[in-house]
């Protein structure tokens, strides 16, 4: 080869690395959670504008610190999580007590621990923790019996508790959907999922329609007979339960949430009934998306986003933001990005290398799918207000770089199964 040919040689192999570079890179996976954090510093942006202060920036400083962190735990094996997987548990429990005594309390709660001037939310690790935790457990004791599913349900049991308490109810309810979802992806059957969440139902039954638990209790009585191994035994703890968890319902209704909690469950039906307290946020929210019609007003031109009548709507209300400045178009375009992101989970996760590795994933969309629905249903008015933040879009230090690191460890199991798509324990 002449010298002429090996400098063309040399001068192609950059661009060859770099497109064969490019072609590894996973583009749905990275680049929808990049577009609605880049959306969102231009929303959070506008609701500031009349504000004494602005942060917006920071949500964008944030974002650069996660993705870094993620390119990081993209290099990591999800396997090698294992190995300090309760040392991470026992820190998690020790620095959600921590919130319970030297935390930091805002808008009536106590969720943050100062640390060199930054305040931390140790639940929002707490999730991912748990998720790493639960996928480890369900590979190792599969959930083939009722009584098995104690160590799953008790492992997630104490930390659930710590962030109820706090209170948080929002984060809560992440962390029972995460043990569902990762349940049913094990192989819990569905009948014995039903029989798991049957108490919540009864209580919400108990609320709402008490006589319609006359049909409930006996429909779950004969489910636990057909399909429990020890069918009197399931039947009499089945029926035990919901009946239990029907008396005591009106009591933890009373003394197990706080006023501002109750009020959110009920005054989503209908929030004019208290139009300039707990019912202000989701007036004000409809108001704002509604009045955004099918292309918007544009990015940095929303009225009630610039006059600031809805409180929070740089974190959970961000989505009447959105509706107000792009529209209903803008709106499904978003959501649809989060569905897209949703396909793209699951397929790593049905590709995985390891069962451990493909429940790790499922966990991981788990928690950010719920927190999308949830907080997308409270901002229109159809689910309660629960403080839920919307992935990516809300501001929040501690969310932002949980989201990230979660995007990282889906990052390492994807490239580890185009390796090697045979799965395995």
């Amino acid at each position: 080869m002449t010298a002429a040919a090996q400098r063309r040689t040399r001068g192609r192999t950059p661009r060859r690395a770099l497109r064969q570079h490019l072609e590894t890179v996973d583009w749905i996976l990275w680049g929808v959670p990049l577009g609605i954090t880049f959306l969102a510093g231009i929303l959070i942006a506008s609701t500031q504008r009349q504000a004494d202060y602005a942060d917006w920036y920071q949500h964008w400083i944030t974002a650069a610190v996660g993705m870094a962190l993620a390119l990081v735990s993209a290099r990591l094996p999800v396997e090698h999580l294992r190995r300090i997987q309760w040392p991470l548990y026992g820190f998690t429990i020790i620095s959600l007590l921590a919130v319970r005594f030297v935390g930091i309390s805002a808008l009536g709660a106590q969720r943050w621990i100062n640390i060199a001037g930054f305040h931390v939310q140790p639940s929002e690790f707490a999730k991912l923790t748990a998720i790493v935790l639960l996928a480890g457990l369900l590979c190792r004791y599969p959930v083939e019996r009722p009584v098995d599913l104690l160590r799953p349900v008790g492992l997630i049991s104490l930390p659930w508790a710590l962030v109820f308490i706090q209170p948080d109810l929002g984060t809560s309810l992440v962390f029972g959907a995460i043990l569902l979802v990762m349940l049913f992806w094990a192989g819990l059957p569905g009948s014995w999922l039903l029989l798991l969440i049957s108490p919540l139902l009864t209580a919400i039954l108990t609320g709402v329609a008490p006589w319609a638990l006359a049909l409930w209790i006996p429909l779950l009585a004969s489910l636990a007979w057909q399909s429990l191994p020890w069918r009197r035994l399931g039947l009499a703890a089945v029926t035990g339960v919901q009946l239990l968890f029907a008396a005591i319902t009106p009591q933890l209704w009373l003394h197990g949430l706080k006023d501002y909690q109750r009020e959110r469950l009920v005054l989503f039906l209908d929030p004019a009934k208290d139009a300039l307290g707990g019912g202000y946020h989701l007036l004000q929210s409809k108001v704002g998306i509604g009045s955004g019609g099918l292309w918007g007003t544009g990015l940095m031109h929303g009225l009630l986003t610039k006059l600031r009548f809805i409180p929070e709507q740089h974190t959970d209300f961000i989505f009447s933001a959105v509706g107000e400045e792009i529209g209903f178009v803008g709106s499904t375009l978003l959501v649809g990005a989060y569905v897209l992101l949703c396909w793209r989970l699951l397929t790593i996760a049905t590709r995985a290398r390891t069962d451990g590795e493909s429940l790790v994933v499922v966990g991981i969309a788990a928690m950010l799918m719920f927190q999308v629905v949830v907080n997308i249903f409270m901002t229109i008015g159809l689910g309660p207000v629960t403080g839920i933040p919307l992935p990516w879009l809300s501001y929040g230090r501690s969310a932002m770089l949980v989201n990230f690191v979660s995007l990282g460890l889906c990052a390492a199991v994807g490239r580890r199964g185009r390796r090697a798509p045979q799965r395995r324990r």
